[in-house]
């Protein structure tokens, strides 16, 4: 069977299912679930995978609603990974799209697998909790369950369409020092100040950000600093998000930050203590060759305002996927000055232009798995 015939019957098949794949889509903003806590998503997303003849394995790396789906056609081949967010934002519910991302890569294993049979290979759709706050690829990737890829892709609503970029890779940093309480105006001498300690820290952080490339970014809170203006604080703490292009470069820029806070251990005679206060995202590599795949088939779909990839300053749990295979993380434009992470991103979700790219996201990313399998 030709090659366009195969890919006329993956665009069919997504139109078949897209009414399903927008009611699934519309029940998770209905009914938004945080991360880790994805359960009624995670049976609608798997139930479907399961009714096209995935078969389905839950509880990955620990974590209950992470799953695994995979449609094997047993013959040689390419394995393609389609990635899933369903996570919810506290209070906005799905304004960042996790709905959208869920269903688009669901639909998009389902309609390549009914091709796979023609021409070999493996689909495998990973369902990939808490991206908003625990970051379940990062725990996957470490676990190397991406490690038999030979693509791992992923699709996010904006309000433009985007090609895959950059992010930067991200440690988050606690440090906690301790002194020793007095009253401060009578007996200052006999104390330790650990919120001394604390600003010392912040300031010279603020020093250091005039040594080192323009992409760093390093930012940060005082989450405990005393309790009385009267006492010397004998608890302080605080904790940085530090930011760069890699994470070669990043590991520096850290080490750099816990050299300030030792300083100010030094200074203060406050003991101290380090610790990552959150998971680590490496930074994001976008597979040139697959990215032009991708934008090929947009165009296929008349999906005309894909936009260069934008400079990215945030952190996503898709950098780890993409340290250990070929990998994407593109967007698919809703509308224009749409913001996310608000109420209204949310709401626009459920709109007959976003079932549109529901099934328009689906079809790219099926056709650019079977770009891969047959190149």
């Amino acid at each position: 069977m030709g090659v366009w015939k195969l890919k006329s019957m993956i665009i069919e098949e997504v139109e078949n299912i897209k009414q399903e794949l927008c009611k699934i889509s519309d029940f998770m903003y209905y009914n938004p679930e945080l991360g880790n806590e994805e359960y009624e998503a995670m049976k609608l997303l798997t139930g479907m995978l399961s009714d096209h003849g995935f078969e389905i394995e839950t509880g990955l790396v620990g974590k209950a609603t992470a799953f695994r789906g995979v449609y094997d056609s047993k013959k040689p081949g390419k394995t393609i990974g389609y990635l899933c967010e369903y996570d919810a934002l506290p209070e906005i519910g799905h304004g960042c799209g996790h709905n959208m991302i869920g269903t688009m890569s669901v639909g998009a294993g389902i309609a390549l697998s009914k091709v796979l049979d023609n021409c070999g290979g493996k689909i495998v759709v990973y369902g990939t909790p808490a991206e908003e706050t625990d970051g379940g690829k990062v725990y996957m990737a470490d676990a190397g369950l991406f490690d038999d890829l030979d693509a791992a892709l992923i699709l996010h609503p904006a309000d433009k369409s985007y090609s895959s970029g950059s992010s930067l890779a991200m440690d988050a940093i606690e440090f906690s020092f301790t002194g020793k309480a007095s009253h401060a105006a009578s007996e200052p001498e006999a104390g330790i100040n650990a919120l001394d300690a604390v600003i010392m820290t912040f300031n010279g952080i603020n020093a250091l950000r005039q040594h080192v490339t323009s992409d760093v970014r390093i930012h940060g809170i005082i989450s405990e600093g005393g309790i009385a203006a009267n006492i010397v604080p004998d608890k302080g703490v605080c904790r940085f998000y530090v930011r760069a292009k890699s994470r070669a470069y990043l590991d520096e820029v850290v080490e750099k930050v816990k050299d300030i806070a030792r300083g100010a251990m030094s200074m203060t005679k406050a003991s101290l203590e380090i610790k990552n206060y959150e998971i680590s995202y490496d930074n994001m590599k976008t597979d040139q060759v697959l990215s032009d795949m991708f934008q090929k088939n947009m165009d296929l779909l008349e999906i005309d305002d894909l936009k260069p990839s934008r400079e990215s300053f945030g952190s996503i749990d898709m950098g780890n996927v993409s340290q250990k295979v070929a990998a994407i993380h593109p967007y698919i434009g809703l509308t224009e000055g749409l913001v996310a992470h608000t109420k209204e991103f949310a709401d626009f979700t459920i709109t007959d232009k976003a079932h549109d790219r529901i099934g328009k996201g689906a079809s790219a990313l099926a056709l650019t798995g079977f770009d891969i399998i047959n190149n």
